[in-house]
């Protein structure tokens, strides 16, 4: 029996002027990376790479111990790290959705802003990779267990869970770069690319909210307890992947004790926690929040 995909059929017309509004946003402003950004002038060392308030080493003693070249180096790496982890999500990403929108009506507005948002991750993840070049780091890849459930999790990943996990990763880096954009101690060339990142991502996580909504209409308790807690892992592991323990070793560091004291930094979890509050309360109002996803995000300093 062919089965009916009843999400096509049900509250189009919201779901179609939204779609609609952010591909006028996405007509009106859009940015190329190849022009944008400064790639031409040689990295200034004098700058850190993000801000430094964001350093996983931020607030220990070690931190304070480093001297400020020691300092922007790190960050510098750090910066490099979490731009990384970016391509790798937005790989995911592209695959969900494009596996989402498969075979379904291409005239539709939410078909083609699908189609635009893939548009928009393959150039950022360009801009990500071409950034962390110029900041002179090697490529930090997830851990293995990571990127092989990242593998399993954008193959079999729908609905809810897939939306709610694009969200998840896209509020973390967007709390984190406004910050980095408008932070004058910050390279000039990474701080267009988080502007460019945050302008276009604030059109991405619209539709991930309105989709996450969407997909959930109906949904029994069983469904959202179960869809709460895959969304949760998939936090954990975007998360817990942003810093490479390899950042330490190449920006000269004792590898060992940073690792030590980031593990313990309670000024980063602090950090983390704050940029969460606003998807936590979204989560929570969708009926995805559940005991068991706050343990996973409370590992995962979330919450």
């Amino acid at each position: 029996m062919t089965s009916v995909d009843t999400h096509d059929q049900d509250a189009q017309p919201g779901r179609q002027e939204v779609a609609r509004r952010l591909l006028d946003s996405s007509e009106t402003l859009s940015y190329d990376p190849v022009t944008e950004v400064d790639w031409e002038t040689p990295l200034d060392p004098a700058y850190h790479g993000a801000s430094p308030e964001w350093s996983t080493l931020y607030g220990t003693s070690y931190w304070d111990e480093l001297t400020p070249e020691q300092q922007r180096e790190l960050t510098r790496h750090e910066a490099a790290s979490v731009a990384s982890t970016g391509i790798w999500f937005e790989m995911i990403l592209q695959q969900m959705v494009l596996r989402d929108f498969y075979a379904k009506d291409p005239t539709d507005p939410a078909f083609q802003w699908a189609l635009t948002e893939i548009a928009d991750e393959c150039r950022h993840s360009i801009m990500f990779a071409r950034g962390a070049a110029k900041l002179n780091a090697p490529a930090y890849r997830p851990r293995r267990l990571a990127v092989e459930l990242g593998r399993f999790f954008k193959t079999t990943a729908t609905g809810e869970a897939a939306y709610a996990a694009i969200l998840v990763a896209e509020e973390v880096l967007d709390v984190m770069q406004r910050d980095w954009m408008r932070d004058e101690r910050v390279v000039p060339f990474v701080r267009t690319i988080n502007n460019i990142h945050v302008v276009e991502e604030s059109r991405h996580m619209k539709f991930a909210r309105e989709e996450t909504k969407e997909r959930l209409k109906g949904a029994g308790r069983l469904r959202r307890q179960y869809n709460g807690l895959v969304v949760a892992i998939a936090s954990y592991f975007i998360v817990t992947s942003m810093v490479n323990r390899d950042v330490y070793a190449n920006a000269g560091l004792d590898s060992k004790r940073a690792q030590r004291e980031a593990k313990a930094n309670q000024h980063y979890k602090s950090m983390l926690r704050s940029s969460c509050s606003g998807l936590m309360e979204f989560l929570d109002s969708a009926g995805l929040l559940t005991t068991a996803s706050m343990k996973v995000y409370q590992r995962a300093n979330l919450i």
